[in-house]
Order: C-alpha cells, then sequence, then structure tokens
C-alpha cells in the first residue's frame, strides 16, 4: 500500500502555503489586468513579468521536498505558468512537457511511486496517477487541468494515440472505450475547484471546450483533404458551433463552403461564404473558393470578379495581430499547407491563377494586362519568385513568360509579345550551350534541369507567331528554323532512361518535343504556302505527321 501524507500535516508552515498562494493569485490578477491593456506593448511585458514570477514561484514551491498539501497549490502554479509560456511563445514546445512532467513526478514522489524515470515516460505518468488508489480528491481539479494541458500539447503535436488514451483514463473507461476523440472531450467533465482555491489563468472546463473546437476543425479540414466529405461537414459544424474567435470562425466557415460545394450544394455553400467575408478581413481563403464556386456554376464573370479581389487582398499588409494571451484554438490548430483547400497562395500565384483563367475564357486582352502585371511583380523583387521547376500552385519563370506572350499574340499585340520573347531569351542565354547536355544529365539523374531546352525552343516558336502576325514573313519562317533545330539537338531517349519515375518524366518531356515539333513543322509549312513554296511546305507537313502522329492538326494539314 502507498502512504499519503493527510492533509493536515503542517510540513510547509501554513503561512508559507497562505503566502504562495497570494502570490499565485496576485499574478494571475496582473495577468488579468495585461489582458485589458489596450498598448500591445505595455500588454506583452506585464503578461512577461507575470510569467517571471510565477517562474520563481514555481522554483521556490519545488525547491522543498512534494508534500500533499502544497500539491494543489503547486500544479495550479504549474498550469498556469505553462499556459502564458504556451501563449507568448504562441506553440507548446518540449519545455512545456518537461514541465508537465516535473509536475506528475513530484504527485508520485508523496506516494511513493516515483520508480525509475526513464521508464515512464508522461504516457506511463499519467496512468500510474490516475490509477492510483490512494489519489486525493482535493488534488483531482488541478490535475485534470494539468491534463488538458497535456492534450494540448498532444493535440498540437499529432500524437493522437496518446491523447485518446489519456482522456480515456481521465473519463474512468480504458478497455472498450471508444476512441472518437470528439466524443471523449464531450464526455471528459474536469471536476469543479473549491471556491477557495488557487486562482487560475484558464478554466479547465474553457480549455476543455477549446480543445473540443480546435480538435473538430482539426479532424474537419483532414477529412476535407481526405474526400471524406460527410463527416467532414459533421466535424466542421461542431467547429463552428463553438468557442471560435472570428478568424477561426472565417477559416470554419470558408471550409464548411468547400465541403458543401464538394457535395453539390453550392447555394448552402455560397451562404457559408458570404458568413465568412463578412465574418473579418481574413479575406483570401473564402475569396478564392468563391472563385472556385462560380466556376464550378459556370459564372465565369463572378469568378474572375472573386479572383481580382483576392489579388487585391493579398496586395494589402495587415497589421500583426497581438499575440494570444491564453491557450486559444489559434494556438492548436496546424501549419498552413499547400495541400489545404484554404490555402490561397501568394499575389503572384493568384494573380498568375487569375490571367490564365482569363486566357483560357477567351478573354485575351484582359488576359495580356494581367500577364504583364504578373511579371512587374515578379521582376521587381516584391514577390517570392515561382519555383525553378514546374511544380503546384504555381508554374516556373518561364512559363510565366511564354504564356504572357501567347495571351498578347491573341490579343493583337505581337510586338509586345516580341518584347517579352526577347527577355526570355535573354534570362536563358547560358543555358543554350549546355543544352545537349542536359538531356544526357536528366537520364543520368543529376540535378540540372531538363526543362530549358523546350522553354527556350517555345520562345522560338511564339517569336515566329508574332512575326506572322506582323507580317514579316522571312523572320517568322528564320525563327521557326531556329526552334527546329534546338529541339532536334534536344533528343531524349527513352531506352537510356534509368528507374520508372525518371522514364514516365522522359516520356512526358518527349510528348512536349513531339507536340513543339509539330507545332513548329506546321507553322513554317504554313508560311512556306503564304511564300508559294509548295514542296518545302509539304515536307514540312509530313515531317510533323512523322514526329507526332496523334497531332490533329498536323493531321488536317497533311
Amino acid at each position: 500500500m502507498s502512504h499519503q501524507t493527510p492533509l493536515g500535516s503542517s510540513v510547509p508552515q501554513a503561512n508559507c502555503l497562505d503566502l504562495w498562494k497570494e502570490k499565485n493569485d496576485q499574478l494571475v490578477r496582473q495577468f488579468k489586468v495585461a489582458q485589458d491593456t489596450g498598448l500591445p506593448l505595455r500588454r506583452q511585458q506585464l503578461a512577461q513579468d507575470a510569467l517571471e514570477g510565477l517562474r520563481g514561484l514555481l522554483h521556490s514551491l519545488q525547491g522543498l521536498p512534494a508534500t500533499v498539501p502544497v500539491l494543489p497549490l503547486e500544479l495550479t502554479v504549474i498550469c498556469n505558468f505553462i499556459t502564458l509560456r504556451a501563449s507568448l511563445a504562441q506553440g507548446f514546445t518540449e519545455d512545456q512537457a518537461q514541465d508537465i512532467q516535473r509536475g506528475l513526478e513530484r504527485v508520485l514522489e508523496t506516494q511513493e511511486q516515483l520508480g525509475p524515470r526513464l521508464e515512464r515516460g508522461l504516457r506511463g505518468l499519467w496512468n500510474s496517477i490516475l490509477h492510483a488508489s490512494s489519489l486525493l480528491l482535493e488534488l483531482l481539479p488541478a490535475l485534470h487541468h494539468l491534463a488538458g494541458l497535456q492534450v494540448a500539447l498532444w493535440l498540437s503535436t499529432d500524437r493522437l494515440g496518446d491523447l485518446i488514451f489519456l482522456l480515456q483514463t481521465l473519463n474512468g473507461s480504458q478497455n472498450g472505450a471508444s476512441e472518437d476523440l470528439l466524443m471523449l472531450l464531450k464526455t471528459w467533465r474536469p471536476p469543479s475547484k473549491e471556491s477557495d482555491a488557487p486562482l487560475t489563468l484558464q478554466d479547465a472546463q474553457v480549455l476543455r471546450d477549446v480543445l473540443l473546437t480546435a480538435s473538430a476543425y482539426r479532424q474537419g479540414l483532414q477529412e476535407l483533404i481526405t474526400g471524406n466529405l460527410p463527416q467532414a461537414l459533421s466535424s466542421l459544424h461542431e467547429a463552428a458551433s463553438g468557442l471560435c474567435s472570428r478568424p477561426v470562425l472565417v477559416q470554419v466557415y470558408t471550409a464548411l463552403g468547400t465541403c458543401l460545394r464538394k457535395m453539390g450544394n453550392p447555394q448552402r455553400a455560397l451562404l457559408y461564404l458570404v458568413a465568412a467575408l463578412k465574418g473579418g478581413s481574413t479575406w483570401g481563403p473564402p475569396l478564392l473558393e468563391a472563385s472556385r464556386l462560380y466556376r464550378q456554376l459556370g459564372n465565369t464573370v463572378a469568378e474572375l470578379e472573386s479572383l481580382e479581389l483576392l489579388v487585391e487582398a493579398l496586395s494589402v499588409t495587415h497589421n500583426s495581430e497581438v499575440p494570444l494571451l491564453l491557450i486559444e484554438v489559434e494556438l492548436l490548430l496546424p501549419r498552413p499547407d499547400p495541400a489545404s483547400p484554404l490555402h490561397c497562395g501568394t499575389q503572384s500565384q493568384v494573380k498568375h491563377l487569375l490571367a490564365s483563367r482569363c486566357l483560357q475564357t477567351g478573354r485575351a486582352e484582359d488576359a495580356a494586362e494581367h500577364y504583364l502585371d504578373l511579371l512587374a511583380l515578379l521582376l521587381d523583387g516584391s514577390e517570392p519568385k515561382f519555383p525553378p521547376t514546374p511544380c503546384p500552385p504555381g508554374p516556373c519563370m518561364p512559363e510565366v513568360f511564354l504564356e504572357a506572350a501567347a495571351a498578347l499574340i491573341q490579343a493583337g499585340r505581337a510586338q509586345d509579345a516580341l518584347t517579352v520573347c526577347e527577355e526570355l531569351l535573354n534570362r536563358t542565354s547560358s543555358l543554350l550551350p549546355k543544352m545537349p547536355r542536359l538531356w544526357e544529365s536528366d537520364r543520368k539523374g543529376t540535378k540540372e534541369s531538363p526543362h530549358c531546352p523546350p522553354w527556350v525552343s517555345a520562345t522560338y516558336l511564339l517569336q515566329g507567331q508574332a512575326w506572322v502576325h506582323l507580317g514579316a514573313q522571312k523572320e517568322a519562317i528564320s525563327e521557326f528554323s531556329r526552334c527546329l533545330e534546338l529541339l532536334f539537338r534536344a533528343t531524349p531517349k527513352d531506352k537510356e532512361q534509368g528507374p520508372a519515375s525518371n522514364c514516365e518524366q522522359g516520356c512526358t518531356s518527349n510528348v512536349a518535343l513531339q507536340h513543339l515539333r509539330a507545332a513548329a513543322l506546321i507553322s513554317r509549312g504554313l508560311e512556306w504556302v503564304a511564300s508559294g513554296q509548295d514542296t518545302k511546305a509539304l515536307q514540312d507537313f509530313l515531317l510533323s505527321v512523322q514526329v507526332c502522329p496523334d497531332s490533329e492538326e498536323a493531321g488536317s494539314e497533311g
């Protein structure tokens, strides 16, 4: 049987316990003052002073042997210290885990059950304490509060198995108990504190509600990403009904809009998106989702308007928000993920989406203007550059140049298209001597980019088309010929490809080359026809069929 010290024991003097309790309550009141202060710097300084005071108080308490009468106060101070420390750091760290572990070890010291520390770990410590027959009821409120912080820490680090185990243990039902995280949080009832208990920065019941909202939102977002839409809808509704600040509510409403759109309920989706736009100043995600919704409905005008508003919203610099001074939902949310439907990217990425959508929907003049704005945005250094090789959610820089030139040609601005092409050639000219080696490097698996030759040859192709629009036949034929010369020099050999993944990449590049060759041959053939050189035209048309047999364009010309 484990030994317990009776509550009447006066191992620490009663007056010391009262002084420590008064010090804790004073620091909590100091924190409340910091919360109500409108000046951010003053608010931060008062909170930092309170943290240092709690650190000193905790050091005093843990400098003495652990005793049962002091443990409720000590655990409360640990909870206050962890809450404020995590809030000021805007996240949980290993330090908070060590603070929790030290508090649990102190509880076991009073029951002479400490044992080897290395073998226990946090999960083992919680299991030992919560199953101890000698555990005093007076400790339960503070222990449950500390357990709530443990759940928050494990939630923020995705240790779902551990936190489900802890919640099952807190609820007193482990074997065969539900593993539904939301159900376990709803079932958990932290014990009420006594009226004369030490003050806490955040009530355990409020912390439980925060954990429930954050868990519901995280779960709903993950299910939305994986395509489990009915369950995502249920979880997101749970999050929307919880303790949500306005920024979090905007995210939840946007996720609900995404979910309902994917479920084929655009009208309800639109209601949530409108609510999200009214709910705060973070307009990026709901505007992007609105553009997707309007695209699905076939309302191109509204889609493009949404994207234009999104570009404007992303160009505005928002003032940094005042850091939270409690454990709130924002602190427990996952880091932004490009795979998330709430990720709206940078201003340049959205500008590219707007430009490309204008081009795809036949608005060549608007597309040309947007592309020129995008190039200016990227080249002045104010925006992060697109990646050097194509990867979602944006293209590589040369592709932006090529798309801009194509849009300008379609908009009847051939001279501007030539200027854009010349700029791209100037930027890639250093690659020209290396081009035959680039494909060889691709086969050997080196890091040199195999995308450069198609960029440059496509530039010559567009230059030729621009000269066609300007009526300069000789220049057009010259550019088409330069394009073909480069394309036939850069020929990947599929037989020499390495692993399957590299082969797939090589095939993709080979298909792109085939289509580029066919387009250049057909374009040059048309110019031969216009100049009366039918024999040369026929040669180019026949060759286009050989290099790209599946080309419908080539077939129609042949």
